[in-house]
């Protein structure tokens, strides 16, 4: 009686190939080999699975040579033994996130809180305040008192009024901190206070230090290593800066009655200013103030009824230099800064002329 072969060794004398041939029991081998195709492969990794469980199951015979890992062979059986399952269901995946949003992706430059203000239906230009200006109108009395005095007791309150004039330009302009450029401002006020007590208050000496500092400031800005636009814009703000400090020295080269009537009404003008009021009206308040202050302080001087039309022309000074540390949406670091000093600073080239020119 002949023995019946095994069923492995049929398989292999029929010449399983899985190359050339089709398996001889197609339905069984199926069936066995491709449980993901009737679960419908809702987990690819399962399918991925099972196919690497039928692949050990069919490579593993002694007629084919070793497969190396490298050739890509896997899914050939797939292709020869059964039709391809059905389409596996892909589940939604998260959108990937990259850390950017789209204001970094579309390069958004960052605005200032000026422009901001302006978007938002703002405005941009914030009054100092009362605050703010109680200081400058306490800053001008003290201006006016000690220039009744004499020369070196106004020297004391005139600088603090050109030191407050150099920090406060710098941080208007958005700079700070800017140790030098305040330091250079500063430095070149003192400079001018000097030569205009040594030259017996020549107001020459006042041109004389502004040509020299700007010549200065270009100098240092030509050695800086950033780039143009950078360089420019410091030039401009460290001239700009020692030229208002330096020019706030036109207090100690001015007549002693014209500094007295000149500082006092900017101190009113300021003050008027402050009052909660439309700008129109505030505007006229103020100056209607400085031409009162002038005739009350020209009364207790030699200038007279002739101290109105100096007042008015320091309130009109006053009222600009408030305008600029208003403008550009600045913070309360600037309003005790420029805020302060910028109208005492900006009068004092109208209380030297008209000084003059009154005297």
């Amino acid at each position: 009686m002949t023995d019946q072969p095994h069923e492995g060794q049929q398989q292999y004398q029929q010449g399983y190939d899985p190359y050339w041939q089709q398996p001889q029991h197609q339905p069984q081998h199926q069936q066995q080999s491709w449980p993901g195709q009737q679960q419908g492969y809702e987990d690819p990794q399962a399918a991925q699975q099972y196919t690497q469980q039928w692949q050990g199951q069919t490579w593993e015979t002694q007629v084919q040579a070793p497969v190396t890992p490298a050739a890509d062979t896997s899914y050939v059986p797939q292709q020869a033994y059964a039709e391809p399952p059905a389409p596996v269901a892909t589940p939604p995946q998260a959108p990937v996130t990259s850390g950017y949003g789209p204001a970094s992706i579309g390069g958004n430059a960052r605005i200032t809180d000026a422009q901001r203000a302006r978007l938002e239906g703002r405005s941009p230009v914030i009054e100092p305040g009362m605050q703010p200006a109680a200081l400058t109108a306490l800053l001008g009395l003290l201006l006016a008192g000690t220039a009744a005095v004499g020369s070196y007791a106004l020297l004391v309150p005139l600088v603090a009024l050109q030191a407050v004039t150099a920090a406060g330009w710098f941080r208007l302009n958005g700079m700070w901190p800017a140790r030098q450029g305040i330091a250079l401002a500063f430095l070149g006020a003192l400079v001018a206070d000097v030569a205009l007590l040594a030259s017996d208050h020549a107001p020459s000496a006042i041109l004389g230090t502004l040509g020299v500092w700007v010549l200065l400031s270009l100098v240092l800005q030509l050695r800086s290593h950033a780039d143009a636009d950078t360089r420019m814009y410091g030039l401009m703000a460290t001239v700009a800066s020692a030229a208002l400090a330096i020019i706030a020295s036109g207090y100690l080269a001015a007549a002693a009655d014209a500094v007295t009537v000149g500082a006092a009404s900017v101190a009113v003008a300021v003050l008027a200013r402050a009052l909660p009021l439309p700008t129109p009206a505030s505007v006229v308040v103020s100056l209607l103030a400085a031409a009162g202050a002038g005739i009350a302080a020209g009364g207790m001087t030699d200038l007279g009824s002739e101290g109105a039309l100096l007042g008015a022309g320091a309130g009109v000074c006053a009222l600009i230099g408030h305008r600029v540390a208003s403008y550009d949406y600045p913070s309360r670091f600037v309003h005790f800064t420029a805020g302060v000093a910028l109208p005492l600073a900006a009068a004092a080239p109208a209380v030297y002329v008209l000084g003059r020119a009154l005297g």
